[in-house]
């Protein structure tokens, strides 16, 4: 079963625009998608605050997703984007109920 995952990206004012800008890039989620174990990744903003972006990403198991984690620190990615962050990004593994 896939690893669902919710990564919450709280941005400083203004700068929602500049990660949006960042994910679209070549370095950005066209990266991600193309790494092991991706299945999907959609981009949402928070209606009522644009500063506020939300990845919904599917892996195929949680160990894929925290060695992307992982490259994306190695590679300064996660550094780079502290200029724009007005917190940590957040991270949160999700399990899923069918049936329920």
């Amino acid at each position: 079963m896939s690893q669902t995952v919710h990564a919450l990206f709280a941005c400083q004012a203004g700068k929602g625009a500049d990660l949006l800008a960042i994910l679209g890039s070549d370095q950005g989620l066209v990266a991600t998608r193309a790494f092991e174990g991706c299945e999907s990744v959609e981009v949402y903003t928070d209606a009522d605050n644009p500063d506020t972006i939300v990845l919904w990403e599917k892996f195929a198991t949680r160990a894929d997703h925290e060695a992307y984690l992982a490259w994306r620190i190695e590679t300064g990615l996660i550094d780079m984007l502290g200029s724009i962050l007005a917190s940590d990004l957040q991270v949160t593994y999700l399990d899923n109920h069918p049936g329920v």
